[in-house]
């Protein structure tokens, strides 16, 4: 019997075919592109709001000059301090609600020493800053060993040092007794800049550090991402968290004197109107430079864009409400902004 061979069937040519780009949209260069303008776009808008507010000519004749870029800088000192202090509390996820309280306060301690105690300046700036870090030092331990919510628990401080701000000043304004020197500084300049501004520059450059540079600020961002994970990786989520308030009290205290020296007087405002657009610019600055992360290059660049705007809308003409409803505005577009970048950041 013989066996019989079957031939193998003839293997059938295999057909390579090149994916041919439907588009450019996903190139590498396009992808780089689509990252620098998410980086910068704010910071972009800024310098686009600030040109037009040059040639409108409502307001070409004063928006470009220096004493209103002056103006701008220094009245954003304060502001960018308060959003650098929220900065701290916010990377680990948990809202300050006091911090404009906080400044306040600050500002009416310090002209009361001055003006009804005679105390020496450097009494009259350290300790409104030690307060201020006692104040935070309060908010961190109700929220983290008291497990209080710290929305409610920093509201509620602010309202408390709010009437606490009326019962000492008796709704009146303290401009009397407060040392020339304090507000010298306040209103002078340095190389055509207000010196408030270095102020600024100098706590922005340490908190750059101190987030960016150092374990408790990485610890800090891992908390804000998942703190259930931090504590399993060994992390002090609990004592971390606190120092975020105390650091938080602690700038406050600082923008209360700067604010001082600025207006050269304390008034029974309990701070609100500082603590608004602060938020602003920090949520502003979550969607620049480093998109879908609170950052300090960005919280800085979101003060100048809340500063410039109300600056250019109040010098053509917009009435007083224009001003709050901007602030309003930039807040619910910055916080939508920003949850919408984390979510996408941590999703990819």
């Amino acid at each position: 019997m013989s066996d019989t061979v079957t031939a193998p069937a003839p293997a059938k040519k295999l057909k390579i075919t090149k994916n041919k780009p439907t588009g450019l949209a996903n190139g590498p260069f396009q992808n780089r592109f689509a990252n620098f303008a998410e980086k910068y776009a704010l910071l972009g808008l800024t310098v686009l709001i600030a040109i037009f507010f040059s040639i409108n000519p409502a307001s070409s004749t004063v928006f470009p000059t220096v004493p209103n870029v002056n103006v701008i800088l220094g009245s954003q000192a304060v502001v960018s301090l308060i959003a650098l202090a929220a900065l701290f509390p916010l990377v680990c996820g948990y809202f300050d609600f006091s911090l404009g309280a906080i400044a306040a306060t600050s500002a009416v301690l310090s002209a009361g020493l001055m003006a009804n105690y005679g105390a020496p300046l450097w009494v009259a700036i350290l300790v409104p800053i030690l307060v201020g870090s006692l104040l935070g030092f309060i908010n961190g331990l109700l929220v983290t060993k008291f497990n209080m919510n710290p929305f409610v628990t920093t509201l509620g401080m602010a309202t408390l040092l709010g009437g606490g701000i009326q019962w000492y000043t008796g709704g009146a304004t303290i401009f009397s007794g407060i040392s020339p020197a304090l507000t010298n500084f306040g209103s002078t300049t340095f190389l055509r800049i207000p010196a408030v501004v270095y102020i600024v520059a100098v706590v922005a450059v340490g908190g750059w550090y101190i987030l960016a540079h150092t374990p408790f600020g990485r610890s800090l961002y891992a908390i804000g991402s998942n703190p259930a994970s931090a504590r399993l990786v060994g992390l002090r989520v609990q004592r971390n968290v606190w120092s975020s308030f105390v650091l938080a009290g602690f700038i406050a205290g600082l923008a209360g004197v700067v604010q001082l020296s600025r207006t050269g007087s304390a008034t029974a405002d309990p701070g609100t109107s500082l603590l608004f657009p602060a938020l602003a610019a920090v949520f502003l600055g979550a969607t620049a430079i480093n998109p879908g992360f609170f950052n300090v290059v960005g919280t800085i660049v979101g003060a100048l864009f809340v500063s410039v705007s109300v600056s250019g809308l109040t010098l053509s003409g917009a009435t007083s409400w224009a001003s709050p409803v901007f602030n309003g505005a930039a807040l619910l577009a910055a916080v939508g902004l920003s949850t919408y970048l984390g979510r996408r950041r941590r999703a990819s």
